[in-house]
Parts: structure tokens; C-alpha cells; sequence
């Protein structure tokens, strides 16, 4: 692990907890988020449906970090949240304060070089903050928390202060809340980085990657961009809708030319890392290889599914992958304690289906969860194995950074717990010129059908292309 380069602010967090009843109690996360919007760079960690479905949280007004609010590494962020003092307060047990934010696929493997090139949007590598007041929805229990840290050492508002103004914003009138989405041009195009001819032709050139033997796989991208004209908020919402899964989000943050926002359905765990108590850590990572889109009828649609179920090609992939996180978590797992069960599961989602498994392990307790983070990141569905080469050679023919596509969004508590996701079906936003981007693609191998993956990155990203360009209709408001 790198030395860091922050020095550790020192904030304190001793939470004000409460539990919201009637209509604030009731409402989803995502419609709180467009409710507060106008709060400081809030993130929100939405499990809008699918499994495991334990959480959301909404976090807003991160503490004033003053030089330290800018991060170029893991060991950074490590620095930063030991920097917050928790006060051993009972809170609701899925956050107790911490980092939320995200990290780009750009900031690389901790330890080695940055591989590839620039982002063509010029976004930081972290973006997020450290957060002491929040709303979390614990979804079992269909109960909803509004936690304030009490004089946490920046001088922001009294809690009563704080309180009335989040009470008073959650209580604002549909109506009043939300402004409807409007499309800068109806007609503006969704533009492509490479045409469809280049991308097939880039997926041979992996194939022939593949046949020299320097790599098993790769995962290769592309990037779709348009113009638009709306708020990123109204945006995830219609996301959201469209895309729903267990591991979505939004970050708000500043770049250097202006308000930007990362607006994510992803489906795909990147790290579920919780401390042991008198036990070893518990680390888990979920990968997702394999693709089907969802058929127009109920034949239709699990004929796909059987058919990527048995797919030799597609199960392969996973394997492989499989294979490529059980060796990350086996650096820093006790021996013997990485186990995959079972393999492979079907999962299904809004535009397509996945095959996914489930990676295990038990953490030598050197490590904390920022070395796990370290040992997957980035995650090997979205770089390939081995993950070194395969990043070498998805730089040298993609030639343009990611960016935050195929990063993670990432919780970070002052308790040790770390969550992150994996950032696919997910989308870029910022004001100035008023774009948003995604990228698509998929996991490439000897036996890969060049046509056929270029028709498989377009159903990854039919529910991105229909959120873009629907982005003025009205989306309903939820409840549970």
C-alpha cells in the first residue's frame, strides 16, 4: 500500500439519531434525494430492488476538509477516515460515518503504475467526501433514520438547526420538489467513440491478443455521449426506473468545469467487506460475466436464460474471472479461506440477464478493509485476466482513459465496514457543455463472436440509451 498523501483531518462523530415516522418515514431514498437536492454534494447508496436488499443511504453537506479534500489513492482515503473519531454512540449498523464517494478505473492497481490515458472529461480520480449526516432506510425493517453528527469540528449548524431544514425539505409537496427533466435538442444523437465496424474490428484485434497467449480475456469498452439539458437528480430518477438493482447510486461533485454528477444502475458488487468482532474479517465480491437480453415473451425470455445458463463460452468467462478474484482476495485472505458457492447463478435484470457467482473469504486480520479494497480494485469483470496485461491492452486500443466508468462507488465507515460497487450501466453528467456519457462493452475470449458482442454491448446499454433520450418525461413518485 502507498504511503498517503493527505494528512488526516480531525473531526468528530457523534450522531444524533432518529427514527422518522409518517410521510418523511415513508418516502424511498431517491425521492428524499430529489428533495434535497439542493444540498451539498450529496451521494446516495440506493438498493432499489433485487438481492441482497438490506440498505440505502443518503448522505449530504460532507465535512469542510480544507487540503485534504482532494485524494490520489486508496492510502489517501485510509488517512481521511481515521482522521474521523467516532463516539461509541449506538446508530443504525449499516454506516457510522465515513467516506462516501467514488474512484475511478483510471486511479488503476494500487502499487503500479497508472495504465492507460487521459479521461477525455478531465474528472479527479476520487471525488466524494467525509459525511456525518445522513438518512438511511434499513429496507427489512422498512424503517427510515435521519442521523446528525453532533459539533463534529467544522462549524456547520446546530443539530436543531440542520434537523428543521432537512424535516422542512422532505415535507415539500411533490410538486415543488421536483422539476421536470427537458431535453436540450429532442433530435441530438447518441455519438459513439468508435463506429460499430471499429469496435469488431477492436474485438479481433483482442482476439489476436488472446491467440499470441497474453491474455485469457479482456474486457473491452466503448464510449456513447449526447447533449442534453437536465438536472443529473431527475435524471438518476428516470435511471432508476428503468434500471432498477440492488447496487445503484448517485455522487454530486465539483469539477474543474463545473457541477458534474456519476448517476449509476449497476447491478454488480465489487466489495462487501465487514470486521470481524473476536472473528476474522468477512470479505465478499460478486462478479458478473455472461449476457443475455430479456425476450419479448415469456418463451422468449427463458430461452435466453437457458441458454446462457448453459453456455460453454459464457461460463468460461466466469471461470476465468472467478478464478482472477479468488487469487486478488487470496493475498490478503487467511489460508485456506477464499471459497466461491455456488457457480454459476442466473440473475435478471430490467434489458438482460447475467450469470454471476459469489467469491468468499475470510481476512487475515493484518489487512483492513482498504488493503481488500486495494487487492480487487479495479474489479476483474471490467478488466480481464491476467488484470495487468489485460489493462495494458484495453489502454493501447481503447486510447482514452474511463474515467469513472467501470470504477466503484464506495462506502467507507469509521467502524471498518467497506462496501463498493462496481460502476457499469452507469452514467456521466456534467453541465458544462451539458453532456452525458456511458460506456459499454463486454469480456472478450478466443471464442467470442465479433458481430455478436457488438449486439451484446447494445443491450448492456439499452437502458441507459432510453433514459438519455426520454430525459422529459415525468417519473412517479415512489414509496415502499
Amino acid at each position: 500500500m502507498s504511503q498517503p498523501r493527505v494528512s488526516a483531518c480531525s473531526f468528530r462523530f457523534a450522531p444524533v439519531v432518529e427514527r422518522l415516522d409518517g410521510d418523511a418515514g415513508n418516502l424511498a431514498l431517491a425521492e428524499a434525494l430529489s428533495r434535497l437536492r439542493t444540498r451539498r454534494r450529496p451521494v446516495l447508496l440506493d438498493s432499489a430492488s433485487g438481492a441482497p436488499r438490506t440498505f440505502s443511504l443518503l448522505a449530504f453537506d460532507p465535512l469542510e476538509n480544507g487540503a485534504s479534500d482532494r485524494w490520489d489513492s486508496i492510502a489517501d482515503l485510509r488517512a481521511s477516515v481515521a482522521g474521523l473519531e467516532a463516539a461509541p454512540t449506538p446508530t443504525p449498523p449499516f454506516f457510522a460515518g465515513g467516506f462516501l464517494g467514488a474512484l475511478a478505473y483510471d486511479l488503476g492497481v494500487e502499487g503500479e503504475a497508472p495504465i492507460g490515458g487521459a479521461d477525455p472529461w478531465a474528472f479527479p480520480q476520487i471525488v466524494g467526501g467525509l459525511y456525518v449526516d445522513y438518512l438511511v432506510r434499513d429496507h427489512a425493517r422498512a424503517e427510515t433514520w435521519l442521523v446528525l453528527g453532533e459539533e463534529p469540528g467544522d462549524a456547520r449548524p446546530t443539530v436543531a438547526e440542520r434537523r428543521a431544514a432537512i424535516l422542512a425539505a422532505l415535507a415539500r409537496p411533490h410538486s415543488a420538489a421536483r422539476a421536470r427533466a427537458r431535453a436540450a435538442n429532442a433530435d441530438a444523437p447518441l455519438e459513439r467513440s468508435v463506429t460499430a465496424a471499429e469496435f469488431i474490428e477492436q474485438v479481433e484485434r483482442v482476439r489476436a491478443e488472446i491467440a499470441r497467449g497474453e491474455v485469457y480475456q479482456a474486457n473491452l469498452s466503448y464510449r456513447v455521449t449526447r447533449a442534453v439539458d437536465v438536472d443529473p437528480v431527475d435524471l438518476y430518477l428516470a435511471l432508476r426506473e428503468r434500471h432498477p438493482g440492488p447496487y445503484l447510486g448517485f455522487v454530486g461533485f465539483d469539477s474543474d468545469d463545473g457541477p458534474a454528477a456519476i448517476l449509476s444502475g449497476s447491478p454488480e458488487l465489487l466489495l462487501d467487506y465487514r470486521p470481524g468482532s473476536g472473528a476474522p474479517a468477512v470479505a465478499a465480491t460478486r462478479p458478473i460475466k455472461g449476457t443475455a437480453p430479456r425476450g419479448a415473451s415469456r418463451a422468449e425470455d427463458d430461452a435466453n436464460a437457458a441458454r446462457l445458463l448453459t453456455s460453454e463460452k459464457d461460463r468460461a468467462e466466469l471461470a476465468m474471472i472467478v478464478d482472477l478474484e479468488r487469487n486478488d482476495l487470496g493475498r490478503v485472505a487467511l489460508p485456506g479461506g477464499v471459497s466461491v458457492v455456488p457457480f454459476p447463478e442466473l440473475e435478471s435484470y430490467a434489458t438482460v440477464h447475467h450469470l454471476v457467482a459469489n467469491v468468499d473469504a475470510r481476512i487475515d486480520p493484518r489487512y483492513d478493509g482498504f488493503d481488500v479494497l486495494a487487492s480487487l480494485f479495479p474489479g476483474g469483470s471490467i478488466t480481464g485476466a491476467p488484470k495487468l496485461r489485460s489493462m495494458e491492452i484495453i489502454a493501447d486500443i481503447e486510447r482514452e482513459g474511463r474515467g469513472f466508468a467501470y470504477g466503484s462507488m464506495l462506502m467507507a465507515g469509521s467502524d471498518g465496514r467497506l462496501l463498493a460497487n462496481i460502476l457499469i450501466r452507469t452514467l456521466l453528467w456534467r453541465a458544462r457543455p451539458g453532456e452525458v456519457c456511458y460506456r459499454v462493452g463486454g469480456g472478450i475470449t478466443w471464442p467470442s463472436d465479433a458481430a455478436a458482442e457488438e449486439r451484446e454491448a447494445i443491450a448492456k446499454g439499452a437502458a441507459l440509451a432510453e433514459t438519455v433520450a426520454a430525459v422529459g418525461a415525468p417519473v412517479a413518485e415512489e414509496r415502499e
